[in-house]
Parts: structure tokens; sequence; C-alpha cells
């Protein structure tokens, strides 16, 4: 009888160590699923003003170009191009004139070539018809991100571009992805369409086989590679905080100017956030953009912004123009971004 109830009890034993294994397996399963819910975002908003003041389309354009770059080296994951309007809330629709580009305001011409650098090569032609504003872009460096792969690279997502071509014998959708061989996806989709297209584990599977669109935000996401940065148009200011596309809108939001707080890099802390956005001002600053957008005004740098920071304190020039602050700024929030990175995945 002792010896069946010492039996019973080390089944018992068993079965409760059995079950706090289970429990702490899928703790940990849940940790890592929030971890990756959890990544953060960095964005940056630019006032289009900034074109304003280049003396042609070619120096338009080359400004434009150092903006493109300087967000890809820092891996910015959205850029948000913000105009002066003082009330319009319309930030769906920018103008593309085909019979020259004169309508055109400083911020929308700065979208448009954001967005034609951020695509890759082999499907600029397909995505960007011929018009003024792309006159001078073969001047640019190029970005070289990531996502812009050559023929003979392999990864495991590729951007693409949907054909108005069916595909033979088949359902779904073909689509070119800058390989010698067009590619056909599951999903029936709309042609002209730029996707990302998980392309398989290995290169044997690279051509052969239905491939799937995901998210854009997939590559960055399962097997953390930079995939460019999104861009966005607003008519003004406050509707770049408004109008967030991420869900909770931007949890911190850092405004620089010669007139913000100086503080060093090393001595800077930036809470726990879940999506940064450091904002730019145009020719007269954060305070003039706030003071034109009437639904700003009144209000103080501090009403708009969590920090208002000078990054760069102790300049020999009486001036430093937008696209240099944006490189000085964004190297010097590098470690602090960092930190505050390891703090949100609780390291």
């Amino acid at each position: 009888m002792e010896l069946e109830t010492a039996e019973n009890d080390g089944h018992l034993r068993e079965s409760s160590s059995r079950k706090k294994r289970k429990r702490k397996e899928k703790e940990g399963k849940t940790r890592m699923t929030t971890k990756e819910e959890m990544k953060p975002t960095v964005s940056i908003a630019v006032a289009g003003s900034i074109i304003d003041n280049a003396q042609s389309l070619e120096l338009a354009t080359l400004l434009a170009g150092q903006v493109a770059r300087a967000a890809t080296i820092f891996r910015i994951d959205e850029v948000v191009v913000f105009d002066n309007r003082a009330s319009s809330d319309v930030d769906t629709v920018v103008r593309t004139g085909h019979d020259g580009d004169e309508s055109e305001s400083g911020a929308e011409f700065l979208t448009m070539i954001l967005r034609y650098l951020e695509t890759p090569q082999y499907l600029r032609r397909r995505l960007f018809p011929m018009r003024q504003s792309l006159k001078f872009v073969g001047l640019l460096p190029p970005l070289d991100a990531p996502h812009h792969l050559r023929k003979h690279e392999w990864c495991s997502f590729r951007e693409g571009v949907t054909l108005d071509v069916n595909p033979p014998n088949s359902k779904g959708t073909l689509v070119d992805v800058g390989l010698n061989k067009i590619v056909v996806i599951e999903e029936v989709l709309e042609p002209g369409k730029r996707i990302t297209v998980a392309m398989g584990d290995n290169r044997g599977a690279e051509i052969d086989g239905f491939k799937k669109a995901v998210d854009s935000s997939s590559p960055r996401d399962q097997i953390g590679m930079y995939w460019g940065y999104k861009v966005r148009y607003c008519s003004n200011l406050g509707s770049v905080i408004r109008n967030c596309l991420y869900k909770g809108g931007y949890d911190h939001i850092i405004g620089t100017s010669e007139h913000g707080l100086v503080v060093g890099s090393s001595e800077l802390k930036i809470p726990s956030f879940r999506h940064l956005l450091i904002v730019f001002g145009g020719l007269g600053g954060l305070e003039e953009n706030i003071e034109e957008d009437n639904s700003l005004k009144g209000k103080d740098v501090h009403d708009v912004f969590n920090s208002y920071l000078n990054t760069c304190p102790l300049q020999g020039s009486r001036t430093i123009r937008t696209e240099e602050a944006i490189f000085i700024s964004l190297q010097y929030f590098q470690e602090p971004i960092k930190r505050a990175e390891q703090l949100c995945n609780g390291k």
C-alpha cells in the first residue's frame, strides 16, 4: 500500500512537472510573439518647402536625393513630406500633371523623387511614366538599399509589379520581380500594383511554383532586413501627426531646431517607443510651420512635440540647411534610439 502511494506521488510530481514545462513553453512563445509585434519604427517628417529654395530643377533633384540617401543610410521606416497649407487636410492625392509640372508644389516634388528613388530600378519603368520632374534623377547616386536586388542575387523576398497578362493554364497573377523569368503568385491582383513577394527559403525554389504576396513589412519582421522607407504626403504639420498610419499613432515626437534644448547624445534618454517621429522644419523653422497651420495656431512647440532639441549647438555657420540637419540629427539620435529599442525589447 505504501509502495502504491509512493508511485502515485511520483506520477503526480511528474505530471505537475510536465504542466509547469508546458506553461513555461507557452509563456516563452507568448513573449516571442510580443517581441515580434513590438519591433519599433522610426519615421522622419520633412517640410517640403526646402525644395522652394532650390534655384533650378537640377538642384532641387539633388537636394531630394540627399534626403533619400539619409533616410536609407539610417534605416528610416517612413518619410513624411508635409506642405504648408493652412487648413487643407487632403493628404492622399499628389498632383501629377503630364504636360510639365508647373502646378506641383515643393512638397509634391519631394514626395515624387523620394518614391522614385526608393523603388528598385527594375520596377521604375512600369511604375513611373516619364515626366518633367524626373528629368535629372539619372544624376543621383543610387540608394543601393537591400531590396534593390540584382538579377543574380538571391533573397527570400523580392519587390515586384503585377502584369496585365494572365498566367498560362492557371489562376493567379504574373509578377515581374526583376529576374529573367516572370513568377506567378496565388492571389489575383490588378495590374500595375507594386507588391512584396515571398520567394521561398532556397535558391532552387526561387522561380518554379506559386509564390505569395506578403506585407511589405514581412522582410523586416521575419528576417530583420531593412526594406526601404514608405513615403507619405501631408498637407501640413498637424496632418502628419493626426493622420499617422500606424495603429495608436506616434508615441514619441521629437522636433529639431536651433532654438531647442541642448543635450549631449550620450545623455539623451528617449523613452521606450513603438513609433518614433523626428520632425525637420522648413526655411523658417518648425515655429513657422506651426504658425502657418490653422489646427496648431496658438500652440507652443512643447504642446506639439514631446522633445524639442538642438542637435548641432556648436555650428560655425549661421544656418544649417535642412538636408544637412537630417544627416547630423540622425547620427546624433543613433545611440539614444538604440538604447530605447533595447528598453522596448526588455534587454
